[in-house]
């Protein structure tokens, strides 16, 4: 098939030409608010602060991606991002070690 001016005009005009057939949680985070990365976290309070006590020998792993189902803790959620995007984001671990 021969391509001309008049018919390549005519594939522009159509928007699905251009439009994904799925768009990725990427994409659909970084398309909500440009420069906004938490989309579900508690979207009510003007910001979102938490505060957790950890004890002696105990050890807790904080997400850091705004993905995590039980956050404030990780869940692992950044590892699909990760993937997706080819970023490196990972988990704030955070460790007392045990009075002796």
């Amino acid at each position: 098939m021969k391509t001309t001016i008049a018919s390549a005009l005519l594939l522009c005009q159509s928007t699905d030409a251009f439009v994904p057939a799925s768009r990725s949680v990427v994409e659909t985070r970084l398309n909500e608010t440009p420069g906004k990365i938490n989309h579900k976290i508690d979207l009510d309070s003007p910001k979102v602060a938490t505060m957790d006590a950890i004890k002696d020998g105990e050890k807790k792993v904080y997400c850091r991606c705004w993905l995590s189902g039980t956050f404030p803790l990780c869940d692992g959620s950044h590892v699909a991002h990760n993937k997706e995007v080819g970023d490196n984001v990972g988990p704030l671990i955070v460790s007392v070690a045990k009075e002796e």
